[in-house]
């Protein structure tokens, strides 16, 4: 079986040599597929990986899946650096170079458009995160409680009381990030050209403390985005309950234009 071709970007064309010595998943050597002004950036996939489900199986080992993505993103940004670039979502396989072209001949004006849309611009990621406090969990009981009836019902009622004020405090916590990111949205959506809005980020994922309540991405012009982060961190210092977190610019990957799936 031949290999596979998995592919990162769609770009105007380059010259390969702004990218020698680029590999990409797997430490394969990329290559470029051309088709008129356009150029899909690809790297061959072994027999074993050679279909997206496949692939996508080792995604769910958590090493893999960080070893994937960040050779996904090593290429992306580096041809990315050299010229306006569509990156695709992780893991987008097509069986041979010949379905790639075809890729690029069926979406021609739709991916013209879309790199004329990016071209000097990238993405910042902000999200909002809120910190609930605890209050103290209610005293144990005393050895009287233990052995006394009414102790026993007290202490239910003082836990019971405890479960409800902790509700409300969260309840609170949520309700006032959740202004807070309104406004700071509405400010830095000012300066961008489109923004995008995701699902929260679970604990699991996230390296900042407390509970994701706004995740979103904006498309600023390159020239814009140290404005646009310098804002978002002004924001978190008016506000000290929320932490707000600011990555990027990244290759504008949340405003691609559409999901592009591999053919078998």
């Amino acid at each position: 079986m031949s290999a596979a071709s998995y592919t990162y970007a769609v770009a105007h064309p380059f010259d390969p040599i702004q990218v020698a010595g680029l590999v990409g998943v797997d430490g394969a050597a990329i290559h470029l597929v051309r088709h008129k002004d356009l150029v899909a950036v690809v790297s061959p996939l072994a027999p074993a990986n050679a279909d997206e489900i496949a692939l996508r199986a080792r995604l769910e080992t958590l090493a893999e899946l960080e070893a994937i993505a960040r050779a996904h993103h090593r290429v992306v940004a580096a041809v990315a650096a050299c010229t306006p670039t569509l990156p695709f979502r992780l893991a987008t396989v097509h069986r041979t170079d010949d379905r790639v072209a075809q890729l690029l001949r069926r979406e021609y004006r739709r991916f013209r458009e879309t790199l004329d849309r990016l071209a000097g611009r990238v993405e910042v990621g902000v999200k909002i995160y809120v910190q609930h406090a605890g209050a103290s969990a209610p005293a144990a009981m005393s050895v009287d409680e233990k052995t006394s009836g009414s102790g026993s019902a007290r202490a239910g009622r003082d836990y019971l009381r405890y479960r409800r004020e902790e509700r409300d405090r969260r309840q609170h916590a949520w309700q006032r990030a959740t202004t807070v990111a309104e406004q700071v949205d509405a400010a830095l959506a000012m300066l961008a050209v489109d923004r995008r809005q995701h699902r929260a980020q679970s604990a699991e994922l996230s390296a900042a403390p407390g509970e994701n309540v706004f995740n979103a991405a904006y498309l600023v012009d390159a020239g814009l985005a140290e404005e646009l982060a310098t804002r978002a961190r002004r924001l978190c210092a008016e506000n000290p309950h929320v932490t707000i977190e600011v990555t990027g610019p990244w290759p504008p990957y949340s405003f691609a234009g559409g999901e592009h799936r591999g053919h078998a």
